[in-house]
């Protein structure tokens, strides 16, 4: 149920609409694209010769109105001489779609000969055992959400020339669960426009959205060597900012993750110039970041809401607290977890440590927020970090208390920040999105954590420290 703008939107990205248009809708609920794709074909200056289009939906009261806008559409399309004939199909797509790959007959069926496809894909979580992803393996997709099961379809059922414009979470664009996807989407289309809707509302005003929304518009097999970035807050206003990048800037070839950077002004290329030309990968530095060992529903017989004489320390996000934690803490969270043999692979050795949350709040200022677990304001020889939290550590033990600080000080910095949103777009902070940055040298992290070891300097004061200890480094490297 795509509003109206948004759906214009979509539908005035295709390069072509002219001849013997065949369009997929997968998941069409009420026919909002059908009808945006018919009244974007009726108001180009060569109008198509004609217009097939396969919609799916199992919803049979949506269905009913997707019916009803099919109709709509064809009476339009009359008016100007141009046939529309439907093929409204209650079915699953998934099962429909594999099937027709495995065919021996493959481009005989409905899906033959289509020209566009133009989707607003259904969001749900994929099992690992669900009967969709068992399907989706036999025609060698994997991924773990609808979405991307639709598109990745949807792409292997189009023939050489036939451009897809879809609007989906922006989650796909990084992440190691999205990698085998997007090695499918830039593996078998070009990428033309990559839109970015800023607002996490007011694309699906009526949705509760978690993450920016983006829609990209790409042709199989194309061979363009330049990609349209922009951006607005939502559909339908006037601040939209767009720009030709290279294909290299987008996706670049020497980064293994595959992600998709989205920077949608120029000032955004001095940042990812600075952050790139940083000389160290956290493997460089001797430092490996991975989640907390915490998931406190598994533990829970072994939760303490206070500390007691048989707990160690257990770290939360709750505990951040300009930028260190501070523990304990009266609320809702536990402060302490039983040492038992049975909570004995939990726990890592006292020491400094730098945590991220990976789960930023949508309330804070910076998606990364980082604050470093000081061993001498939390008494203990070990501690436990509970599953929301991204621990850096050293072969599974703390860091030097000066290198956290710096790393700490770096994460948080704005520079760090922007860098990030330019491949992420949702409030979740991966592991894998860590561990791709780049670093400055240990020495420089040391320093660093020098200079910012007032405690009564504001982010705002630590920022312009970090440019010019960034500025030498990238120099150096």
């Amino acid at each position: 149920m795509t509003p109206p703008s948004v759906g214009s939107f979509m539908a005035s990205l295709f390069h072509r609409l002219e001849g013997d248009l065949r369009v997929l809708d997968a998941g069409a609920g009420v026919g909002s694209l059908l009808a945006a794709f018919t009244a974007e074909a009726l108001h180009r200056s060569r109008l198509p010769l004609s217009i097939h289009a396969t919609a799916f939906e199992l919803d049979p009261d949506l269905a009913t109105h997707l019916r009803r806008t099919a109709r709509d559409c064809r009476e339009q399309c009359a008016e100007s001489d141009v046939g529309l004939t439907h093929d409204i199909v209650a079915a699953d797509f998934i099962q429909a779609a594999v099937a027709e790959l495995q065919s021996t007959r493959t481009g005989a069926g409905r899906f033959a000969g289509l020209t566009h496809a133009l989707l607003n894909p259904p969001f749900k979580k994929l099992g690992a055992s669900s009967p969709a992803r068992i399907a989706l393996r036999r025609v060698g997709i994997e991924t773990t959400n609808l979405y991307t099961a639709f598109l990745g379809l949807s792409i292997l059922l189009l023939p050489r020339g036939a451009e897809l414009v879809a609007i989906t979470p922006r989650s796909f664009c990084n992440g190691r669960y999205f990698r085998p996807f997007r090695e499918l989407l830039l593996g078998q289309m070009s990428l033309e426009r990559v839109h970015v809707f800023e607002s996490r509302t007011a694309a699906f005003a009526g949705d509760r959205v978690l993450q920016e929304t983006v829609v990209i518009h790409a042709v199989k097999r194309g061979g363009g060597k330049r990609v349209v970035i922009s951006s607005s807050i939502g559909p339908g206003t006037d601040d939209m900012r767009a720009r030709s990048v290279p294909r290299h800037a987008v996706v670049r070839s020497t980064d293994p993750e595959s992600f998709i950077r989205v920077v949608p002004d120029a000032s955004g290329d001095d940042v990812a110039r600075a952050l790139l030309g940083l000389p160290c990968s956290l493997g460089d530095l001797r430092l490996a970041v991975s989640t907390g060992k915490v998931v406190d529903f598994r533990a829970r017989a072994y939760l303490r809401r206070e500390p007691g004489p048989r707990t160690g320390p257990l770290v939360y996000p709750a505990h951040f607290e300009g930028g260190v934690v501070v523990w304990p803490k009266t609320g809702k969270k536990p402060n302490g977890l039983v040492d038992a043999p049975e909570t004995a692979e939990l726990w890592m050795p006292a020491g400094a440590y730098v945590l991220v949350k990976r789960f930023s709040s949508k309330e804070e200022r910076r998606r990364v927020v980082a604050a470093v677990f000081d061993p001498s304001r939390v008494p203990g020889e070990k501690v436990a970090f509970e599953n929301h939290l991204n621990v850096f550590h050293h072969d599974g033990a703390g860091l030097p208390r000066r290198l956290a600080r710096g790393l700490a000080a770096f994460l948080n910095s704005s520079v760090v920040d922007t860098y990030f949103r330019q491949f992420s777009g949702h409030t979740q902070v991966n592991a894998t999105d860590l561990r791709a940055l780049r670093y400055p040298a240990s020495d420089a992290l040391e320093q660093l954590g020098r200079l910012v070891a007032d405690p009564a300097l504001h982010q705002d004061e630590i920022d312009p420290i970090i440019e010019r200890v960034l500025a030498h480094e990238t120099a150096l490297g």
